[in-house]
């Protein structure tokens, strides 16, 4: 069999800049835990600097989220704890250096292209709070992550977990996340945009200019799509949003407070004593108690957050292209690897699959290593200059790069999944129990239900083993109960108090 490099061909010899991204796609061959090198195992395209940008703005919109998530509440939850912007912002750096070096450029970039990078879990950054209050421990929670992550990829169910999941209760996942992810950026905008009143006098009339941001956006990604250009959005829009809100008088809201340097990287110093960095010291039998269903409940919403950007890669990639698709267990083992490092060394990250990343990256039609190496550089340079990050966490621009770079996206995605009747029905569901419960028990008992023919395509039942029918989904049903109403997720909206 021909290698990539005897294979590839110059652009100019083909009749379209996207016939020669495809040919790309369809001539490399990954090599799994060996060195990959630029050259003789892939190239780097221009195309490869989108879902590198994109990628950089959205991993520090979600950082510095996380982060600040954990200071308030711990700052709650222990009296001791006094934690504020400087520390969510230097915990942020961290993240952003040596995590970015070890499993984004080195791992996913050179010795593994067939995992996607390690990110950040979005949908677990609303019950950090919950977490805290909890009397949960980041680095406990950190490493029971990693060891659940590490089993469950050993055996392989990460990816069987994906093939369980059917086209209905995945489409009904994605436009149910996809959508209450928009609609939280949204509001952030709109919340942004009215409270400029109070920050200047001469801003009163400022609260139009989040609707004037969000329907720029709009007609922007809308042309983008047209000419087939989405990959661009989060660029373009999010610069366009910078710059409108500067033209429209926002600038004296835009503050730069990060100052350039590194970072404390002494893990001693983050997790040492209780009086310097988290001020927790290291956790004992009861945080590794009290993080436990946290732990459970992270692992379990992996598979299908992993299912969602894998099918990006197989809606806009062409035929013949199975060998560059990311790999849902290696994934999930650079994810549980990376979850222990990175809050070991100081951070305070939940580590999913880079969605920031992997979305813009498939619609480019681009493979993972060259995009990754390019986006570790560029977090990197970004957490050492410092002022960087405090333009990217702007609501503006940080919004507007989450709005058309992973919801907008993932609304689209769903939609077209769900063409034929037997899956919209299994989506319809899935997205009712989203709303009542939360993603999570919706997609366990979405799957359940559907692998047993009582919602969807009555025939898939008889393709499927007892195993995979009754036994797994039945088992990952229940555990997710278990992990649901062990930390109160459903507290807010039922008044069922958490367990522990």
């Amino acid at each position: 069999m021909k290698s990539y490099k005897k294979q590839h061909k110059p652009a100019s010899e083909f009749e379209s800049r996207s016939e020669y991204l495809e040919h790309e796609l369809q001539i490399m061959k990954p090599r799994r835990y060996k060195l990959n090198l630029p050259g003789r195992d892939f190239r780097f395209e221009w195309e490869d600097l989108v879902p590198a940008l994109a990628g950089t703005l959205g991993i520090i919109a979600m950082y510095s989220s996380v982060m600040m998530a954990w200071a308030d509440g711990l700052t709650k939850a222990w009296d001791h704890v006094t934690l504020g912007k400087e520390f969510a912002i230097e915990v942020s750096r961290v993240e952003m250096i040596i995590p970015a070096l070890l499993f984004v450029i080195l791992a996913s970039g050179f010795f593994n292209p067939k995992a996607n990078l390690a990110g950040n879990h979005g949908p677990m950054i609303p019950i950090i709070a919950s977490i805290a209050l909890a009397g949960a421990h980041p680095l406990a929670l950190a490493i029971l992550i990693g060891v659940f992550g590490l089993l469950l990829s050993f055996f392989k169910g990460g990816s069987r977990l994906v093939d369980l999941t059917s086209k209905g209760v995945a489409g009904g996942l994605l436009i149910f996340l996809g959508f209450m992810g928009a609609l939280s950026q949204i509001k952030t905008i709109q919340t942004w945009s009215l409270g400029l009143e109070s920050i200047s006098v001469k801003a009163r009339s400022m609260g139009y200019l989040g609707l004037i941001i969000l329907g720029v956006t709009v007609i922007l990604y809308s042309y983008l799509a047209r000419i087939d250009k989405r990959w661009l959005a989060i660029p373009t829009c999010a610069a366009t949003a910078l710059a409108i809100a500067l033209i429209g008088g926002a600038g004296f809201d835009l503050q730069f407070t990060t100052e350039m340097g590194l970072p404390n990287l002494n893990p001693v110093y983050w997790w040492g004593s209780t009086k310097e960095g988290w001020m927790l010291g290291l956790p004992n039998t009861q945080h590794f108690i009290a993080s436990l269903p946290f732990a459970i409940l992270a692992v379990a919403m992996w598979s299908p957050d992993f299912l969602g950007h894998r099918i990006f890669q197989e809606m806009n990639y062409p035929k013949k292209t199975e060998k560059v698709l990311m790999d849902v267990d290696d994934t999930m083992t650079m994810c549980s690897i990376r979850q222990m490092v990175g809050t070991a060394v100081g951070g305070g990250n939940i580590t999913s699959s880079w969605g920031t990343y992997m979305i813009p990256a498939a619609i480019a039609k681009r493979p993972i290593p060259a995009g990754a190496i390019l986006l570790g550089l560029m977090v990197i340079a970004v957490a050492i200059l410092g002022t960087p990050m405090d333009v990217a966490v702007w609501p503006p621009v940080r919004s507007i790069a989450l709005l058309v770079g992973v919801f907008l996206p993932m609304i689209e995605a769903g939609i077209q999944m769900v063409k034929e009747s037997a899956s919209a029905q299994a989506a319809g569901i899935c997205i009712f129990m989203a709303m009542v419960t939360n993603p999570v028990l919706a997609w366990a008992l979405a799957m359940f239900l559907d692998n047993n023919g009582l919602i969807g395509d009555k025939d898939r039942p008889e393709k499927l083993s007892t195993m995979d029918r009754l036994i797994i989904p039945l088992t990952i049903l229940l555990i997710c109960i278990a992990a649901v109403l062990a930390v109160g997720m459903l507290n807010g909206k039922y008044g069922i108090h958490a367990l522990l």
